[in-house]
């Protein structure tokens, strides 16, 4: 099993969230960074590990980022594996909290498909979804 240390990963998370955030379209009315690099992670991960398998990854990472972070026990798995609720914790949440509460949820995300999947299958897997990104280290 691979093992990263928990602020290489957290650096890695926070660039995908910056590189959502500076690439979103002003049509694009959730601004949830962490919604959206999940988001793009199940096409591909739907592709490797099935839906399913997705939604019981997400859903996972979640249960481990709202031990964490409590007010993300609004969001929800929807079947098809997206985050559903993410309007309601905007709403309650101040900038700092949010972003903070983003960085725990993909970091859980990540650490997972590190576990599974393994470093470099993960790398490229980032890699992939977000070519334009630069060099990503775990």
């Amino acid at each position: 099993m691979s093992k990263i240390s928990p602020p290489k990963l957290n650096e890695v998370v926070r660039r995908l969230i910056a590189y959502e955030a500076a690439s979103r379209k002003s049509a694009d009315v959730n601004g949830f960074g962490g919604y959206r690099v999940c988001d793009k992670l199940s096409g591909p991960l739907g592709k490797l590990i099935g839906v399913v398998g997705f939604h019981a990854l997400l859903s996972r990472a979640l249960a481990l980022a709202s031990a964490e972070v409590p007010s993300l026990c609004a969001l929800a798995v929807t079947p098809d594996g997206l985050l559903g609720g993410v309007d309601a914790v905007e709403a309650k949440l101040d900038s700092r909290t949010l972003v903070d509460g983003e960085v725990v949820l993909v970091s859980k995300l990540l650490g997972l498909l590190v576990t599974f999947l393994g470093s470099a299958l993960t790398l490229r897997l980032l890699h992939d979804i977000w070519p334009k990104i630069g060099q990503l280290n775990l």
